[in-house]
């Protein structure tokens, strides 16, 4: 067997990276939505002509479901000799074109070398709205695929070479929104094109046969590592249950079970037991779960494996049919980010019995609370704003959790209080950390983060959706549960009426508000074990307060010294 050089496989990926990094700030510097530009809701990512992922941009873990399985279902249902050069493919559809949600547009170059396709290149940008019956179009309440905007299977939106203008206004004509959908999609397309360029000119400088062994090569390296860090882990089967908050619509929790099993290198991950899939938005499709479970995988193993298609050879996954992490047809999917977080979550409980205690955490906020405003701006023109707000993450054997951090399949950025109030008729009341919303224990779990935003003008509506009031991230090795999220809608006159976590297509008056706290992280170790500088320092920096470290940190309990 031919040696590998880890130093020049390292090198390599960096390489592939600056592309993908490349396409990804093209992405952020040129596209028009608040969602793309501000919050980077999109991700990138290279494959070869077999479709294998070579290289994925290190923005949004989830995005790599739509990119992903939108080359694979491409080439299982196009022969390559009938995709000319200058072809651009578009899909969203979880169904037939293995997307991540209908939001999720992606966008699939194949980049020929000499004529013949020999890499393709794609991004996936989330887009605010894609009609349906809720504005922003994801709800847990939706019941069918259907409700939730455009379906979209592999069709060609660029022709060698030409744009179909026809079908671009079709599709984007089908939101509330069309002409910032049009705007994002030509920035995709082209974002794509100059990816593409660089692939041909590394293709070029180093010669093609180079570079496709060397992308060979990096995918038996990334195998390699993997096998070896997972025969470093015990043989054995570990057990956890994650749970949401509902079913999207009124009605039971929904158990995710898992079953990690490790045998000499080998990992699988059975979701046997796992609830029926549910009668609202919160199921996920095939490629979301691989994602999700990617994801979790790579926070748990090592994270500075490369994320290609070489790390998913040691791993099986089970998730039976007809369950919430593989529903049939037409089952809604447009929230299947709750569940992914929660896959992570049952992910993370499992390898905390497994791996050493240093490299260990507790679970985090492990959900995507949001809220999506529509309306009409000064021009009469409609917008839709849609953002999600990050919460605490779990704490580790020796340090805090971070505090109002995305963790898990998400990684957005916040949107600024000075751009939403420039785009929109809103205003952010407040915005900052939440007081006593840490997990308590040896280590606290980071603190979630308030979110207040109200209307400038009568008639904006507004939807909620979190999770996380029910089924807090649950503390490990006698550390407490992270703080619950919770939503007040403020009005004019000052009344104040707390909310259930989801709220669909509420008219706001001027002056209105809506107040949200997300979830907190969860705490590691006893609470007892803490030390008395250390709560008095959360309590002096505001992370909670004198009642919380009486209640949780009783001064008989906690030691005078730091550890």
């Amino acid at each position: 067997m031919t040696e590998i050089n880890a130093i020049d496989m390292e090198v390599f990926n960096n390489r592939l990276l600056s592309i993908t990094d490349e396409v990804m700030n093209t992405l952020i510097r040129s596209s028009f939505s608040t969602n793309i530009k501000e919050r980077k809701d999109a991700s990138v990512a290279i494959f070869d002509k077999k479709g294998r992922l070579i290289c994925q941009a290190l923005y949004i873990p989830m995005l790599l479901s739509g990119v992903m399985g939108g080359v694979e279902t491409l080439l299982k249902t196009r022969k390559l000799e009938d995709i000319r050069e200058g072809d651009v493919f578009i899909c969203n559809d979880v169904y037939l074109a293995g997307g991540s949600h209908n939001n999720d547009i992606a966008i699939i170059t194949p980049v020929f070398i000499e004529g013949k396709i020999e890499y393709f290149i794609g991004n996936i940008g989330h887009h605010s709205d894609v009609g349906g019956v809720i504005p922003g179009s994801t709800d847990h309440i939706l019941t069918s695929v259907f409700a939730e905007g455009i379906r979209i299977p592999h069709v060609r939106i660029v022709r060698e070479g030409q744009l179909d203008e026809d079908l671009l206004y079709m599709i984007a004509h089908n939101t509330r929104d069309p002409m910032e959908r049009i705007l994002d999609l030509k920035v995709q397309i082209a974002a794509n094109s100059q990816g593409a360029e660089s692939l041909r000119k590394l293709s070029n400088g180093y010669g093609l046969a180079r570079v496709q062994k060397s992308m060979a090569d990096l995918l038996t390296y990334t195998e390699r590592r993997m096998r070896q860090r997972l025969k470093e882990l015990p043989n054995g089967e570990y057990r956890s249950i994650a749970w949401t908050d509902d079913e999207g619509v009124p009605g039971p929790r929904k158990k995710i079970c898992l079953t990690v099993r490790i045998l000499d290198g080998d990992l699988t991950l059975d979701f046997e037991g796992t609830d029926t899939q549910a009668k609202g938005a919160i199921n996920m499709g095939k490629y979301p779960l691989l994602a999700a479970a990617f994801c979790g995988i790579n926070m748990m193993v090592d994270p500075s494996i490369p994320a290609n298609f070489g790390m998913f050879q040691p791993v099986r996954i089970n998730a039976p049919m007809g369950t919430i992490l593989n529903p049939t047809f037409p089952a809604a999917i447009g929230n299947r980010e709750y569940t992914a977080q929660r896959v992570v979550r049952a992910i993370t409980l499992a390898f905390a019995q497994v791996l050493p205690r240093d490299r260990a955490v507790a679970p985090s906020a492990d959900i995507n609370t949001g809220m999506a405003f529509y309306g009409m701006r000064k021009s009469g023109e409609p917008f839709v704003y849609v953002e999600t707000v990050a919460g605490g993450v779990g704490a580790t054997l020796h340090k805090d959790g971070m505090h109002g951090t995305q963790v898990g399949t998400t990684n957005t950025s916040n949107t600024p209080a000075e751009s939403l109030e420039i785009e929109f008729p809103l205003i952010v009341r407040e915005y900052g950390l939440a007081t006593d919303t840490v997990g308590p224990g040896r280590t606290q779990g980071g603190a979630a983060i308030i979110r207040d935003i109200g209307s400038l003008v009568d008639g904006v509506s507004v939807s909620t959706k979190a999770d996380g009031k029910k089924s807090p991230a649950p503390g490990i090795f006698g550390g407490g549960d992270g703080g619950r999220s919770s939503l007040e809608y403020h009005r004019a006159d000052g009344e104040v009426e707390e909310l259930e976590m989801f709220v669909v297509d509420r008219i706001m008056a001027k002056g209105d508000a809506v107040r949200l706290i997300s979830p907190g992280g969860a705490g590691f170790g006893p609470p007892e074990e803490r030390s008395r500088t250390e709560v008095n320092c959360s309590v002096r920096d505001g992370f909670i307060s004198r009642g919380f470290a009486d209640e949780h940190y009783p001064e008989s309990a906690c030691k005078a010294a730091a550890q």
